[in-house]
């Protein structure tokens, strides 16, 4: 497999309107610089971190508009669906990363 024949999946999450996952390299340095490493914010994920859910949906959220802050993607989201919208950004993120290697 090449590198052009690499898809990046998009998954679509009901926010304000329908958008769309992404976790492509820019999302994963966004996290990397907000959280230190992808493991430390798959804790904070594990957690149920309020902020955390916040700022891993603001960077799956960049390639459609890189002018998000996450102030903004903190209005989009119906706290009483925070359980379900962490799972669908774990599925997405896992999907993103590629398998370990034995």
């Amino acid at each position: 497999m090449s590198v052009k024949d690499v898809k990046v999946k998009k998954i679509p999450v009901q926010l304000d309107k329908e958008r769309h996952l992404v976790f492509d390299l820019n999302a994963f340095c966004e996290i990397e610089d907000k959280f230190g490493s992808i493991t430390e914010a798959f804790k904070a994920l594990e957690n149920a971190s309020m902020k955390a859910i916040r700022t891993l949906l603001w960077a799956g959220l960049l390639h459609e508009d890189e002018s998000l802050t996450e102030k903004e993607v903190g209005r989009m989201i119906d706290i009483a669906n925070l359980s379900e919208l962490a799972n669908v950004i774990a599925e997405a993120m896992n999907n993103a990363l590629p398998e370990p290697k034995n």
